[in-house]
């Protein structure tokens, strides 16, 4: 089975100058133009979480944008964790935590 055949899940919160910065929209906008499932949104602490689905390189791909992120935000840290698959369907903004 190659990488492009593996689905994996990356659960990802993203630490530093994140919300008010359109961090979530380009999120949503980068992982529908790439083929990856899951969601973000905003936490009560300042930093924003979210969860790529997809094949590995295409996941891999938006753990690595998280670094960067928005033209406007001030990435500090980010941390991934990686779980089971649970069958993600699109990509989408959750408005609560």
């Amino acid at each position: 089975m190659s990488d492009s055949d593996t689905i994996v899940r990356a659960h990802v919160h993203v630490s530093g100058n994140v919300q008010g910065v359109a961090y979530r929209a380009n999120t949503e906008e980068t992982a529908t133009k790439r083929g990856v499932n899951g969601w973000v949104r905003n936490r009560e602490d300042g930093r924003v979480e979210a969860v790529f689905e997809g094949d590995a390189r295409s996941v891999e791909s938006m753990v690595g944008w998280c670094h960067t992120g928005s033209p406007r935000a001030e990435v500090e840290r980010v941390e991934v964790t990686y779980e089971e698959p649970r069958g993600e369907d699109g990509f989408h903004v959750r408005w609560s935590g």
